[in-house]
């Protein structure tokens, strides 16, 4: 962000500058034209020069060299301002951004994979047609029942954008005891908009809207309060609902919450995530990248590049927040290391828990002692652990 503010302070400065010469120009060449054309006007009359016209003649023929000087002069510090901003870009963005991840997607499977990723994004988007093309290009192996889910998904999502209730109310049905199983409040929170906007009509839909409450019997238990609400805005509809202390049913915010709570439980149901990788993948990287580079940039000045040698470590602790902690992490209480595949974590005899390379290093004639309490046992009992 703060590179972008850098490159767009010396945009202003151009822009303004620009601005600034382009009106100077135009009233500058308005006043020598209306100077010239007095002047041609004055001499097409007269057969022989006065030397008053003479002087007025040689004066304007200075200032009109004058004027082409310094608007060449101004012309040449513009494009030196210009030039700037080309410096600029240069020294606040790095186009080489594959000096932070060497050689990653070199692999044939890494590529495939981000690929996949790709693909699967625009499927959740509904672009099919996208999809299709990225998976002819890319030669991947996309079954079609993948491809099915993601199509419903964004057809549902599409009606509850322009409130059409019946698509989702479909699907919740056909996936009513996994939903259930879930404690999903999907169904019943559908049930309870198509109830709303029954109430909205007054009373010509009131025996309608007493009808399809005997949709809500089976949510009696888990959604009581909820329920005693819906069913005391009936004695307002004569009056009107707008008018009532029930105004707060008619809240947009009810229509936003429902796609986010579709797509929350139908993602769950297909075993996927809520967002999309890709997008977490793209926001995370715009977050760890400037830190990357700069320390990247730091080794190449200082002759260390050797330094950051492991792809699967970094050179620096990144912090990204909560938002982006899937899974548990553990670092040796002795190495002070991130455990990995190749170093995983192990349980001693004793119940503390080490990485296997301190293992392996505190290990002397197959007998290891703990290093956080007095208890002594054999390596080959230590125990890995997953998270």
């Amino acid at each position: 962000m703060e590179s972008c503010t850098a490159v767009e302070r010396e945009l202003d400065k151009v822009l303004a500058k620009f601005n600034g010469l382009k009106d100077h120009s135009n009233n500058t060449l308005d006043e020598l034209v209306s100077s010239l054309h007095s002047i041609g006007n004055e001499l097409q009359s007269e057969h022989d020069l006065t030397p008053t016209q003479t002087e007025i003649l040689t004066q304007t023929l200075k200032r009109v060299r004058e004027s082409v000087q310094r608007l060449s002069t101004e012309h040449k510090d513009l494009h030196g301002s210009v030039s700037k901003v080309g410096r600029s870009v240069d020294r606040n963005f790095i186009s080489d951004f594959t000096a932070v991840t060497p050689d990653t997607f070199e692999n044939e499977k890494n590529n495939n994979l981000l690929n996949e990723v790709i693909c699967e994004h625009f499927l959740r988007q509904g672009m099919l047609d996208i999809a299709e093309a990225l998976t002819e290009d890319a030669r991947l192996e996309v079954d079609s029942s993948r491809k099915a889910p993601f199509l419903e998904l964004h057809r549902i999502l599409e009606a509850l954008k322009c409130r059409d209730l019946g698509p989702a109310l479909e699907w919740a049905y056909v996936n009513r005891e996994i939903l259930l199983a879930q404690r999903s409040s999907l169904e019943f929170k559908l049930h309870r908009l198509h109830f709303i906007e029954l109430l909205k009509q007054g009373t010509c839909r009131q025996r309608e809207a007493l009808l399809y409450s005997k949709n809500f019997s089976m949510f009696g238990a888990q959604h009581a309060r909820e329920l005693q609400v819906l069913m005391g805005s009936l004695l307002y509809l004569p009056q009107g609902i707008e008018n009532s202390p029930y105004i707060s049913l008619l809240e947009p915010i009810y229509w936003e919450e429902i796609c986010d709570v579709f797509t929350r439980d139908a993602c769950a149901l297909m075993g996927l995530s809520v967002e999309s990788p890709l997008s977490v993948g793209i926001r995370a990287g715009c977050k760890a990248l400037p830190p990357l580079l700069s320390i990247k940039q730091v080794m190449l000045q200082r002759q260390v590049p050797s330094v950051w040698s492991s792809k699967d470590e970094l050179p620096v602790e990144i912090d990204l927040g909560k938002e982006y902690h899937y899974h548990s992490i553990f670092a040796c209480p002795i190495l002070r290391q991130q455990s990995n595949e190749n170093n995983p974590p192990m349980r001693l005899v004793c119940g503390h828990v080490i990485s296997k390379d301190a293992l392996n290093k505190l290990s002397s004639s197959n007998k290891v002692k703990c290093p956080l309490c007095p208890v002594e046992q054999i390596s080959s009992e230590a125990v890995q652990i997953y998270f």
